[in-house]
């Protein structure tokens, strides 16, 4: 027997939903652009379009939150 691995989805109790996954590819294609800081991260996120909360502008503040409250 091999020692422990982490299954990436062990944790989730749900498919993630439309809104999770356009997040998500947009904070990857941030990552691939260099993005790695909260403001630089919601600059790439607002200019690719990825919609924030309520419709708002993503800023640091709120990039923080969401990822607290998706439980990122």
């Amino acid at each position: 027997m091999t020692g422990p691995y982490l299954n990436p989805h062990q944790t989730r109790d749900r498919e993630p939903n439309d809104y999770e996954n356009i997040l998500g590819d947009g904070i990857e294609r941030a990552y691939a652009a260099g993005a790695h800081e909260p403001p630089a991260i919601c600059a790439q996120l607002n200019d690719n379009g990825v919609p924030a909360p309520g419709g708002a502008a993503w800023t640091p503040e709120l990039f923080e939150r969401e990822m607290k409250r998706l439980g990122a």
